[in-house]
């Protein structure tokens, strides 16, 4: 069998004690999580959960016209499908790779198995449920409240710190249906950061050149949200 270390630069994976990390070893199956890729749509039943490892994973809600716009991002720090253990069994949002890269996957029955048995796992996961729904809840009033620009420098700093490099491989079009906004506004946006240094953009590439100049740009909303994770999921967690 291939070996399924990988699987733990997923840091809700790294964080299972030895006992469950054992046990559900035997039952996650590797995946390639390509850009654009759909894992679950509005009202379906979840087959399965995924971790990405090497991804990152926008959650869009859609409204009936088509137009969507991001509610959160998932990427190694996470797990795609909370509505599956909470009871929900469907979800009215639409889960899609924004950033290409690999992943694995658990079963549906095997999540909820494992989460009905309650200790450790039980208690993880709803750590990380309440850090997302603060992500969400943090989202909802960015996009009412700030400006395009900071809400760009919100969305780049939530996708880095969910990557292992500094660039990111993401068209205009994605871009805007994440922020639910123009692609023209996204442009722009994007330019402008560029003229101040702050990134390199061309073709889809996005390379962040200057990290602290994006979080003195950006507002409150991306500390919030960063503050709440690392106080729920903190790295170093037994395992």
């Amino acid at each position: 069998m291939p070996s399924t270390a990988p699987f733990k630069k997923n840091q809700l994976l790294a964080s299972l004690p030895t006992v469950e990390w054992k046990r559900w070893s035997e039952s996650l199956e590797a995946v390639e999580m390509p850009l654009g890729q759909v894992l679950y749509e509005p009202g379906v039943a979840l087959n399965y959960v995924y971790f990405p490892l090497t991804s990152i994973v926008s959650l869009l809600y859609v409204m009936e016209n088509g137009a969507s716009a991001e509610i959160a991002v998932v990427g190694n720090e996470g797990i795609v499908g909370v509505s599956l253990f909470m009871g929900g069994e469907s979800t009215p949002s639409r889960a899609v790779v924004q950033s290409a890269g690999a992943g694995c996957r658990l079963k549906a029955q095997v999540m909820k198995d494992e989460f009905n048995k309650a200790g450790p796992v039980l208690h993880l996961l709803l750590r990380y449920t309440q850090a997302l729904i603060t992500q969400m809840s943090q989202t909802a009033v960015c996009n009412r409240h700030h400006t395009l620009d900071q809400q760009l420098c919100r969305w780049l700093l939530l996708s880095l710190d969910r990557l292992e490099g500094d660039e990111l491989v993401m068209t205009q079009e994605l871009i805007a249906n994440m922020l639910g906004v123009r692609r023209e506004g996204v442009t722009e946006g994007a330019l402008a950061l560029q003229k101040l240094g702050l990134i390199k953009y061309a073709r889809g590439h996005i390379t962040v050149l200057d990290r602290p100049g994006l979080e003195k740009r950006t507002c409150e909303c991306y500390a919030v949200v960063k503050r709440e994770y690392d106080r729920l999921l903190p790295e170093g967690m037994a395992t």
